[in-house]
């Protein structure tokens, strides 16, 4: 089938474009706060347990998070997957809205934000980042989701039917990747932390639920290397073998096992009952 062929821009206010890149960037921030928020106030969720940061904090993290996933993002994007612009256009390094991030830049720059804001507060970095790792697939979804829309990150040649011709890939049909990754790191990853958090009560285990999203993440996104779009700046003998994202996603899911089995070979915390649990 034909690209759909999106203008990336919404709207204009005078001279400002409003483009579906940034948009979903604001979305994503915006509704992963207020998941974050949601669930430090269930008490249920904590089973008596006190969660580390309060509503105020969470408020003022996000800050830092904006800043890790811009400023992260971007760098690794350079670094990672663009080092030409460095040197053949170092402007472009600063036109974030034209796309170009990445994600694992972008989780280190968050990792780095929570790092800073748990030092500078006395916070549990594990725990916090237990409250945090449940809202990022929100984030991830409408990042895909713009991904798609921009025409860009597309996926191998295909002979299947939903098979897509984008404008800027030639003249092949490719597999939507950007679509899958929507649905896997953003759907079915938010569906799958959310019964750690709601049913397994994960929250109450210090570092599972930020390890189950690496592993998750890491699983999902090397098997969707298989159906990506190679990276071009790997060397051709190395293209059909390995990818950047793969690289990358290894490290991610190693550390998620074992933030996982160290936080379920610790004793199971002591179940208190509170006020909302009675009431039933």
């Amino acid at each position: 089938m034909q690209f759909p062929n999106f203008d990336p821009v919404i709207f204009h206010i005078g001279p400002l474009a409003i483009r579906w890149y940034a948009l979903a960037y604001v979305a994503g921030i915006l509704l992963g706060w207020r998941y974050a928020v949601g669930l430090i106030r269930k008490p249920r969720l904590w089973g008596g347990q006190t969660p580390v940061v309060n509503a105020e904090q969470i408020d003022d993290l996000i800050l830092w998070i904006t800043l890790g996933i811009i400023v992260g993002g971007r760098i690794g994007y350079i670094l990672f997957y663009a080092p030409n612009l460095v040197w053949d256009d170092p402007l472009e390094i600063f036109q974030v809205w034209k796309g170009g991030m990445s994600f694992h830049g972008g989780f280190l720059g968050v990792v780095t934000a929570i790092v800073l804001f748990s030092l500078g507060n006395r916070i549990d970095m594990f725990k916090l980042g237990d409250i945090i790792a449940p809202a990022v697939p929100i984030g991830l979804f409408f990042g895909r989701i713009a991904n798609f829309i921009n025409g860009e990150l597309w996926g191998r040649p295909t002979s299947v039917p939903w098979g897509i011709q984008f404008p800027q890939a030639g003249i092949e049909y490719r597999h939507p990747s950007q679509l899958y990754e929507a649905a896997l790191e953003g759907i079915l990853l938010f569906l799958i932390l959310r019964f750690a958090t709601h049913r397994l009560l994960w929250l109450q285990r210090r570092g599972a639920v930020a390890g189950l999203f690496m592993v998750g993440y890491g699983l999902f996104r090397i098997s969707l290397e298989s159906v990506r779009e190679p990276d071009a700046q790997m060397l051709p003998f190395l293209r059909d073998v390995v990818t950047m994202g793969t690289i990358l996603s290894i490290p991610m899911l190693l550390f998620g096992l074992w933030l996982i089995w160290r936080s379920l070979s610790q004793p199971a915390p002591v179940a208190v009952s509170t006020p909302e649990q009675v009431e039933g």
